[in-house]
């Protein structure tokens, strides 16, 4: 069977094709979505919805956690086989405008459907169901989303592009957190939307989210054009869609098999990150003593200096290339965390300075969010550059799936170190050591990362200006 006609990649990338000269409100209504899409990640997700469906209220906190995790886990594993086909659908048809605002109104219905969760026992399947189909539908949706990228920039910019889109949604994320505490969680003043009582002001925090992302995500779905249709896979059925997948995996091997090593290096460190802002705010209160109001100040500083460091390393993705950017990142992430390892434990006088463990969670802490901005964004932007001519949304659906696969590395040795540690070191100190467990998986990373050859358009100082 000759399959090299429809399976072949293209000899440009879809990148390269766009057009020589970025539209800048094109841009900004692109990072609009980051922007907006903070409210479900870091208000839903993870600062205070899933902690109001994990409390006393829903049957104790050791259930309803259980509960919580088998249904994101199961959304995971949806998202792992699904994020592909639903990718290279949306490219082929034509329609990844359209699937992303599909999928994005589905996020905001969910999300608003959380108003209905009230704080009993038997509104706990109700509460991880809407959260675990949310989130299955946000991937989706960023899936579209980062595949608008190469339609939205150009090779001498898409590094500053994908960066000022990552520090958006850092950004995006403070100021939905700074609104959702002054109106809901401790309101500065007096209005019904304060109230405690059957979980109201927890309930309207998911109404203010829906319309939050509501709101930010309109500008793309108006803004940028659709993709234009393609034949390739167009008509297939939706099974049909996977066989077409592995030829198109094994194509991809065949002729540029660096993206598919970039894919699993990138999957690996990419945990790492992920478990950077996981475990931080556990490390920060139950190692270096941190109140909550403490670790809120230090997520705002951190997600201030995250954006900071994105949106420069952006620039620097556009000068030197996006590999040399992320493992500049990786060492960078590496050094400081070895710093808190082996400093954290306090009463250390190196460089002039006595390190106590506050001291140095707030310096190599502010450190580490310094890092993973840049290592998010270049990651984007070098997919990005490797996308095939019309394939960008099933590529990054593979980096969805690939992120997926191997997201349980860094908990795992996480969990592992703190269990090793726990016999040898002082009471309290052995959550630090699960700082080795992420090095680990990030330091893979970017073994795994070195002989991956870089795209070759990175060094686009020798493009010519259009």
């Amino acid at each position: 069977m000759n399959t090299a006609a429809p399976e072949a990649m293209p000899a440009s990338s879809e990148l390269e094709s766009a057009s020589p000269v970025s539209h800048k409100g094109r841009i900004l209504a692109w990072a609009a979505w980051d922007w907006g899409s903070a409210a479900f990640n870091a208000v839903m997700t993870t600062f205070v919805f899933t902690v109001y469906l994990t409390s006393k209220a829903f049957g104790g906190e050791d259930q309803a956690s259980a509960v919580l995790g088998t249904a994101l886990a199961v959304a995971g594993a949806a998202v792992a086989l699904l994020a592909p086909v639903t990718g290279q659908r949306s490219d082929a048809g034509g329609r990844r405008r359209l699937w992303l605002g599909v999928n994005t109104a589905a996020v905001v219905l969910l999300t608003g459907l959380c108003f209905f969760v009230f704080p009993r026992p038997d509104f706990l399947a109700l509460g991880v169901t809407l959260i675990a189909l949310a989130n299955v539908f946000f991937e989706f949706a960023g899936v579209n989303y980062n595949a608008m990228l190469t339609q939205i920039s150009t090779p001498r910019n898409i590094g500053k592009v994908s960066g000022f889109g990552w520090g958006m949604g850092y950004l995006g994320g403070i100021v939905a957190l700074l609104i959702v505490l002054q109106l809901f969680v401790q309101p500065s003043f007096g209005w019904f939307g304060a109230s405690t009582a059957e979980g109201l002001n927890i309930r309207l925090v998911a109404v203010f989210s829906a319309l939050w992302f509501f709101v930010f995500a309109l500008p793309v779905l108006v803004a940028v054009p659709e993709l234009p249709r393609s034949a390739r896979g167009a008509s297939l059925g939706f099974f049909a869609s996977y066989g077409l997948l592995v030829r198109r995996i094994k194509a991809i091997y065949r002729t540029s098999p660096h993206t598919i090593y970039f894919l699993l290096a990138s999957a690996i460190f990419r945990d790492g990150l992920a478990a950077v802002f996981t475990f931080g705010g556990v490390i920060a209160a139950g190692t270096f003593g941190f109140e909550l109001k403490d670790v809120i100040v230090f997520a705002i500083f951190g997600n201030i200096v995250a954006a900071a460091g994105a949106m420069l390393g952006g620039s620097l993705d556009d000068r030197i290339g996006p590999k040399a950017v992320i493992v500049a990142s990786l060492v960078g992430l590496l050094l400081a965390g070895t710093a808190i390892l082996l400093l954290g434990s306090g009463n250390h006088h190196v460089f002039g300075v006595d390190w106590t463990g506050s001291k140095t969670f707030w310096v190599f802490g502010l450190f580490l969010c310094l890092f993973v901005g840049p290592a998010q964004s270049s990651s984007r932007a070098y997919l990005g550059r490797l996308a095939p001519q019309g394939e960008s949304g099933e590529l990054f659906g593979l980096y969805a799936t690939t992120g997926r696969a191997v997201s349980f590395l860094a908990p795992a040795l996480f969990t592992l170190c703190i269990t090793i540690a726990t016999p040898y070191v002082a009471t309290g100190q052995a959550q630090r050591w699960g700082i080795l467990g992420i090095m680990f998986v990030l330091l893979a990373g970017l073994l795994a990362l070195l002989p991956v050859k870089a795209p070759d358009n990175a060094q686009i100082a020798v493009v010519p200006a259009a």
